[in-house]
């Protein structure tokens, strides 16, 4: 075996988003999980946890909240002030409708699937109908001061639940009118009030409203009366997600020190009518913040900011228990982001909202650089510690690879080029 040349490439590094909200389709048991950097991902739980579809983000492009509508379309809504319906089939937007309030924190569909709520930076509240080929504006709701971080809509579709600082509203559709105003700080002593953040709400059948805070607690509401039913401080930290089972007697919830929590409907004695909630398994599978969590029938999931997408089964649905029972799914991209042309040299590397063109230098014995650098292009340029590169936007970086597969096509090329579905 001849001598062998190394390039010890250290100017590139994969850097994976964290997960900022999750939505989970029941019937057909798919999850679509949307990142920090707008990348929306699709999971197939039916058998085991694989991704179905990729679909990249951009930089003006940030999601927020996720929902499914209308039998499987997937909806998204961010901080740009539009909702957007994604394509599953060619892996792209497909249309997009301004929300007219400002930025959305919130969005979520009613039990059928035909109306979207969202929640506006203005403190509004708007209805959208899901149509044949997009969302039509069917109404405003009451408008409060301060902006509308959660939304969640009552299973008979007549009332919503609308969360904000210091207070959850209960809002009715029909009138579009708040007939329930609740302070969700009112018992803390004044000298120790500050600002209390509603980060997630559940609206249940039984008329119960479910609160997730800043303070750290989950908190449960008569919403006719205003009263409150119970309240659990889980955390020292905010809960900053929450999630309810289809069958309303388990919640999990996500907090910010990385830790999530269950929460279960149980009978105060066995054989009892009465239940009560009751906290019953924490679980520390992040390190960052737990931005999103989602309840299915067997597992409970949750995605945080350190990029995972955790499944955990419930206890009673395995037969080992323990920590080897959690499915984690890492973030491993689904294409190859790097493209080398050996006899020119250049390496191209792929991030998620650019590309990096770089050409190899080489050095004598000593460890001295030898060669020429690139000429500088209008994006500037960056020096590695064994050669010298350029970085170039996308379109520059078409050019010069089509150019170069042109001048050297005996070049064999590892991974291919990308292609421009792979783009931001």
């Amino acid at each position: 075996m001849g001598p062998l040349e190394v390039h010890r490439v250290r100017f590139f590094g994969l850097v994976p988003a964290g997960v900022r909200c999750l939505a989970y389709l029941p019937r057909r048991r798919r999850l679509a999980l949307a990142r920090t950097d707008g990348a929306v991902e699709v999971y197939g739980l039916a058998e085991g946890c694989f991704q179905e579809k990729a679909i990249p983000g951009h930089q003006a492009r940030s999601v927020e909240a996720l929902c499914w509508a209308a039998g499987e379309r997937l909806f998204g809504a961010g901080l740009s002030g539009d909702i957007t319906e994604y394509d599953l089939q060619r892996l792209r937007p497909a249309r997009t409708v301004d929300g007219f309030g400002g930025p959305i924190w919130s969005m979520v569909a009613n039990g059928g699937g035909t109306r979207l709520a969202i929640g506006c930076e203005d403190g509004s509240v708007k209805l959208f109908q899901v149509v044949p080929g997009g969302v039509q504006f069917e109404k405003n709701l009451d408008r409060q001061k301060g902006r509308v971080l959660c939304l969640s809509w009552h299973p008979s579709g007549t009332h919503l639940a609308a969360g904000s600082i210091d207070f959850i509203r209960v809002l009715d559709v029909r009138s579009g009118r708040t007939v329930q105003r609740i302070m969700v700080n009112y018992h803390v002593p004044k000298p120790k009030k500050r600002e209390c953040v509603v980060w997630g709400i559940a609206f249940l059948s039984d008329g119960t409203v479910v609160s997730s805070d800043s303070f750290g607690r989950v908190q449960f509401w008569d919403w006719e009366r205003g009263t409150l039913l119970e309240s659990h401080t889980v955390s020292t930290s905010a809960v900053l997600s929450l999630a309810v089972s289809e069958q309303e007697d388990s919640i999990v919830v996500g907090t910010s020190t990385g830790a999530t929590y269950q929460l279960q409907l149980l009978p105060v004695k066995a054989g009892s009518q009465e239940k009560r909630w009751v906290r019953t398994k924490p679980f520390q599978f992040h390190t960052h913040d737990v931005r999103a969590v989602a309840h299915s029938p067997t597992a409970l999931i949750s995605g945080g900011l350190d990029a995972q997408l955790v499944i955990r089964p419930l206890m009673e649905k395995v037969q080992r228990k323990g920590y080897e029972a959690v499915l984690r799914k890492f973030t491993f991209p689904h294409r190859r982001l790097v493209s080398c042309a050996r006899k020119a040299r250049l390496l191209l590397f792929q991030f998620s909202q650019h590309l990096e063109l770089w050409r190899l230098g080489s050095t004598n014995e000593t460890g001295e650089l030898s060669g020429t650098n690139l000429c500088v292009l209008p994006r500037g340029r960056a020096h590695s510690a064994r050669g010298s590169g350029v970085v170039v936007n996308i379109l520059h970086a078409a050019l010069l690879m089509a150019v170069l597969l042109l001048r050297a096509r005996s070049s064999p090329w590892a991974g291919g080029f990308p292609g421009s579905s792979g783009l931001g």
